[in-house]
């Protein structure tokens, strides 16, 4: 029963050190915490079963209602009886957490904040693999198995995780499970006997044996492979926004790759988090010859699932090489212009995307293992990131007239790309019903694609806000149809969608505005200049970008003449450029009415240049933190001060007093004599010994607690002292010598002053380290620290195996067996 005991605790700290990968997806600890929490009540509830030897689906069902009382306790729901009963309400409410938390995932890129749907899922996942743990390890004796559940939460941050997934959770939790196969292990031989060496000879339990030795060494290497191998594979690092696996392509820009979708990251739950983050951090600074730039991009979504647009796989060739000509492909009304550019990317941003303008020419700087997906138009590697790089590079800049994007024929409906850029995952009726009316009477597709455009405007009830709503259908892209609340995000993938319904090819693209920090013709991008728009393809033009957020949520929103700001007082001049939206507090303000007065203007995204909130200053937490750490490194120092100063006191009081009547006193009266009191001065000779005893250890001398007193001294006389201090060393002896053994103690003597002698001695004698270990960390009061907590370790132990004989006692088997004996 001890063994399934300690096999149990360890399963639970395995378990924990098991959920470490979860620390990169929490922007907070609450996680950690309330997981303790739900696992320590998991392996109280499983230790107590097995004490009452329940049966293994006993203990289960014990282990399911501890976490289950645990939740409840966490998460009220404000219905629960006594706290922590869960009622009828309790379930509906972790429903709602259940179904909330999947709104969250949507809403949020890592790291993520604590809110209550998010843990709710942590916590029941963590507290669920915990009871997994202790059936597998504990219950059916299989540890090695354990280590399955274990792996489930270490896929949680590889499969949602923005940058590369760090190794160090990885570490401890594969430490957690070798200490669960080591302690399983352990406890077997122990159970057998004795274990032997190649050469007969028996060695104990924790000794090292040949074959022991060997496999520990294998674990470690293992575990070391397992963290520096992915380090050296092309394609196994990522970054921000990133880390889409990468495999061969097939040369069209298909990208069937080796990866599948396990690597592939969600961009929309990355610009989520990116866009609600408070804290403003510089990304990429570009130089750019054009006066007016369109947005700098980086990566594309073009898959359109149930779910929503998802990356694929980019292939291409080396950006080296020589790139696609804009030229070959432009129709007439198409104006090119060439322009130069210089990007350097800040060490906050690292993926393997490389941020550049639609349609490279040629590029410098960058190596061949960066390569040029031209149906996607994004650079990208399969063996470096963009962390802290700078490179230049011509691009062409193309605008449309639209008479010349009304002038575009429709694809063919065999033509690759809109056979691939026009699937949708099924006719949704909502959305097939708002297309059948947008287009109704359009002739051409610009028009068409012109009518979906300006639905969403703020006539039509749409508004900018970071905050999403959720809705009853069951579908995201009817929900925000409906709600008509969100940001850059949802607007371009609804747009895609109804573009895509309309028998047009779209994508959306992912990128950076023009943002609002501008010095000439260098931009400064941060995280909140992070955007997602819409690109539509036309015959003889190519990917043409439409950006239907509103202009007033984006800093540095770009507008064009064939997709006008549909929310701007006045229409936008007919020039074939495109116009930055002005900066000043008027651009900024939007439309008058409640959908501008309602709009969202949370997490810095104030507009005309404004900068967020100042964020609270966090050196007074880092200096509360150090000096919390000081007086926890102080305990031990202050208790040995405490210690002496108590025993000091009462060393100086062990002295003969005498005393005599005053000369008012009648003559003849004779002095009165008081004696000490002999409890006293044994009680005084006892705590001086004690704290000589602590000197000793203090300062490594060697205490042997089968020494009497007298032999205590003279050893020390012999082997550590001076001759100034012999004499004190001798006293201290022989006080302790009197108190123990003799009917009347030694009073009268100075016992302080020689505590400080013999101190003082050995101090002297002590080098450097120990003098500053006995006056900082004194091992005397750790050593007293863990005796005290092995009594307290052997009392536990002695009271439950007393609680167990009584449980036993009264065990209903046990009963009726007697009674059947009757």
């Amino acid at each position: 029963m001890i063994s399934s005991r300690n096999i149990g605790m360890v399963a639970a700290a395995a378990t924990l050190l098991a959920a470490a990968p979860l620390s990169a997806i929490f922007q907070g600890w609450t996680w950690l915490i309330e997981s303790i929490i739900a696992v320590a009540v998991v392996a109280g509830v499983a230790a107590l079963t097995r004490l009452a030897r329940a049966p293994l689906w006993g203990q289960v069902l014990g282990m399911l209602a501890g976490l289950m009382l645990a939740l409840t306790w966490l998460f009220p729901s404000g219905e629960e009886l006594l706290a922590i009963l869960p009622t009828p309400g309790t379930f509906a409410y972790f429903g709602d957490l259940l179904a909330g938390s999947m709104q969250d995932m949507r809403s949020y890129g890592v790291e993520v904040p604590d809110t209550d749907p998010l843990l709710f899922i942590a916590v029941l996942g963590v507290g669920g693999v915990a009871v997994l743990v202790d059936v597998l390890a504990v219950g059916l004796r299989r540890p090695a198995l354990a280590g399955l559940p274990m792996l489930a939460i270490y896929s949680v941050p590889v499969a949602v995780y923005v940058d590369s997934v760090p190794a160090v959770p990885f570490v401890v939790g594969a430490a957690g499970y070798l200490w669960l196969l080591v302690t399983d292990n352990v406890d077997r031989v122990r159970r057998f006997g004795r274990r032997f060496t190649g050469d007969g000879r028996d060695v104990d339990v924790w000794e090292a044996s040949p074959l022991a030795s060997a496999g520990r060494r294998l674990a470690a290497v293992g575990v070391a492979l397992a963290v520096v191998l992915p380090l050296a594979v092309p394609g196994m690092t990522g970054g921000l926004l990133d880390s889409l696996s990468r495999g061969p392509g097939n040369g069209s820009g298909n990208g069937s790759g080796s990866g599948g979708t396990s690597g592939r990251i969600d961009l929309f739950a990355s610009l989520a988090g990116q866009l609600n983050q408070s804290q403003v951090a510089d990304l990429v600074k570009v130089t750019t010859s054009e006066p007016n730039p369109f947005y700098l991009r980086y990566a594309v979504a073009d898959e359109l699932r149930p779910a929503g647009f998802q990356a694929r796989n980019p292939s291409g060739r080396s950006v080296n090489r020589d790139l696609p000509n804009p030229a070959d492909r432009a129709g007439q009304g198409v104006q090119q212009t060439t322009y130069q550019a210089t990007v350097e990317v800040t060490k906050s941003l690292s993926m393997s995307l490389m941020p550049v303008y639609a349609e490279p020419t040629r590029t410098d700087d960058l190596s061949d293992n960066w390569l040029y997906d031209a149906n996607q138009q994004v650079v990208f590697s399969n063996r470096e990131n963009s962390r802290g790089r700078k490179y230049s590079f011509d691009y062409v800049r193309s605008t449309f007239t639209p008479a010349a994007l009304r002038a575009a024929q429709p694809l063919p409906s065999d033509h690759p790309v809109r056979r691939q850029m026009t699937a949708t995952p099924g006719p949704v009726p909502e959305v097939e019903e708002l297309v059948k009316g947008l287009i109704q009477g359009k002739r051409t597709d610009y028009d068409r694609v012109l009518g979906i455009y300006q639905h969403f405007s703020a006539d039509n009830g749409f508004r900018y806000q970071l905050s999403t709503e959720s809705g009853s259908s069951g579908q995201d892209i009817v929900n925000f149809l409906t709600n008509k609340v969100g940001y850059c995000q949802q607007y371009a993938a609804a747009m895609a969608w109804l573009v895509r319904s309309a028998g047009i090819p779209a994508r959306v693209a992912f990128g950076f505005t023009n943002g609002s920090k501008r010095d000439g013709d260098t931009f400064t991008l941060t995280n909140l200049n992070l955007h997602a728009w819409t690109e539509v393809y036309f015959d003889g033009a190519g990917w043409v970008p439409f950006d239907a957020t509103p202009a007033y949520g984006v800093p540095g929103s770009t507008r064009s003449a064939w997709a006008p700001d549909t929310d701007a007082p006045e229409p936008s001049s007919p020039d074939t450029g495109a116009a930055d939206t002005p900066a000043g507090p008027e651009a900024s303000a939007g439309p008058a009415g409640p959908d501008n007065a309602d709009r969202d203007t949370d997490d810095g995204l104030a507009l005309g240049g404004t900068t967020p909130d100042e964020q609270p200053p966090v050196w007074p937490w880092w200096t509360a933190g150090l000096v919390a750490l000081l007086l926890l490194l102080a305990v031990p120092a202050l208790r040995r001060m405490a210690l002496r100063r108590r025993r000091g006191g009462r060393a100086v009081s062990g002295a003969m007093a005498a005393a005599t009547v005053d000369g008012d006193s009648e003559p003849g009266t004779r002095p009165v004599v008081v004696g000490a009191d002999a409890n006293r001065a044994r009680a005084d000779a006892h705590a001086a010994w004690a704290e000589l005893l602590d000197t000793l250890v203090d300062f490594r001398v060697p205490v042997d607690p089968t020494e009497t007193p007298r032999a205590t001294a003279d050893r020390l006389v012999r082997d550590a002292l001076d001759d100034d201090a012999i004499g004190s060393a001798r006293l201290l002896g022989r006080a302790e010598e009197r108190a123990r053994y003799a009917r009347d103690p030694l009073t009268g003597e100075r016992l302080l002053p020689a505590l400080r002698a013999v101190r003082g001695a050995l101090a002297a004698r002590a080098d450097r380290r120990t003098r500053l270990l006995a006056a900082v960390l004194p091992p005397s009061v750790l050593l007293r620290w863990r005796t005290t907590m092995a009594d307290r370790s052997s009392r536990m132990v002695a009271l439950t195996g007393q609680a167990r004989y009584r449980l036993l006692r009264w065990n209903p088997r046990r009963l009726l067996a007697d009674r059947a004996a009757r």
